[in-house]
């Protein structure tokens, strides 16, 4: 699970608070830029004091990618085809070697090799996929094997059919899942969770990034919740609730977004439900491990399916957080 930070990394304290926001959302890994020599000495800093690995993020400049491993990044992302002639790959690959660090190699869909990108008898993913192909084999030939491979692009067809691709072709390589340039918040979440959640399900994907037009901090969350829903992985609580109807009798959407706010600040992996009526709740959610139906005016507060006790509905939010409190 990774983001990457917006601020300039020439402030190494500005860039600090925010990878350590992006950790405490949920990110084992974070990526930074290294835009110019005069960002290296801030960059090591960051890396420093960081509380999670972090990873460069390298374009043109194989000078940057050497002097980011020097100040001690755990990886490198580098597009090489913008890097230049082989001999730069080399002297990257080199230094990464040397340091016992990692390499992303990734390819996008917007900056493919001009022999690549000419060719009119490949599609868009053929050709992400013969990029791809192309630098790890020369990556191996190498002998340097501590590499993850990325193919992104925009829209969600290409994605799936590239990753697919990739996963049969280079079934030992580790694959980092993105949907590029994703859009803002709504969009790239959708976009995020079709493309991705298609291709976890599958089983293809180690490493991801929801890449959202937003703060980053607002990219784990949408991460977590796509794993969380393919039972991939787990942090913090799982809300259930009902989408409301004409059968109910309190002002239901204002006490899930309470009972949703008040779960962030939870660690427990639990599940709980806010239903609206006798028709959803407790049956439904009989799975939770504490939930409210709710009736007119009042809420039945149960714990697994059975009900421990009626409150007022003024009452609901409170009574079961004392629930939630007491698991």
């Amino acid at each position: 699970m990774q983001s990457m930070t917006s601020t300039r990394t020439q402030d190494a304290e500005a860039t600090l608070t925010q990878v350590r926001e992006l950790a405490d959302a949920g990110c084992d890994i974070v990526r930074v830029t290294l835009p110019a020599a005069d960002a290296v000495e801030s960059f090591a800093r960051v890396c420093a004091e960081s509380p999670v690995p972090i990873v460069a993020d390298i374009h043109f400049d194989y000078n940057l990618a050497i002097a980011a491993v020097g100040a001690g990044a755990a990886k490198l992302r580098i597009n090489p085809g913008n890097i230049g002639s082989w001999d730069r790959v080399d002297a990257v690959i080199d230094a990464a070697g040397e340091a016992d660090a990692a390499i992303r190699i990734g390819v996008n869909a917007g900056s493919l090799e001009d022999d690549i990108a000419i060719r009119d008898d490949l599609t868009q993913p053929e050709k992400l996929v013969a990029s791809s192909l192309k630098f790890v084999e020369h990556f191996e030939e190498r002998g340097f094997t501590d590499i993850v491979l990325s193919a992104k692009a925009h829209d969600v067809p290409t994605t799936v059919e590239t990753y697919r691709a990739l996963s049969r072709e280079l079934p030992h390589v580790p694959l980092h899942l993105g949907v590029t340039e994703a859009g803002t918040v709504r969009q790239g979440t959708i976009k995020s969770s079709v493309g991705l959640g298609i291709l976890l399900a599958e089983g293809i994907g180690d490493t991801m990034r929801v890449s959202l037009t937003a703060d980053p901090v607002e990219e784990p969350p949408v991460a977590w919740g796509i794993l969380e829903c393919l039972g991939l992985r787990r942090r913090g609580p799982e809300l259930v609730s009902c989408p409301t109807c004409g059968r109910t009798q309190v002002d239901l959407i204002p006490i899930a977004e309470e009972v949703e706010r008040r779960l962030a600040g939870i660690a427990k992996p639990i599940t709980v439900a806010v239903m609206g009526c006798v028709v959803n709740g407790p049956g439904e959610a009989a799975g939770a491990d504490v939930g409210v139906a709710c009736g007119r005016g009042c809420g039945l507060i149960f714990r697994h399916g059975e009900v421990v006790r009626k409150v007022d509905e003024a009452d609901i939010i409170d009574e079961l957080f004392r629930e939630i409190d007491a698991l």
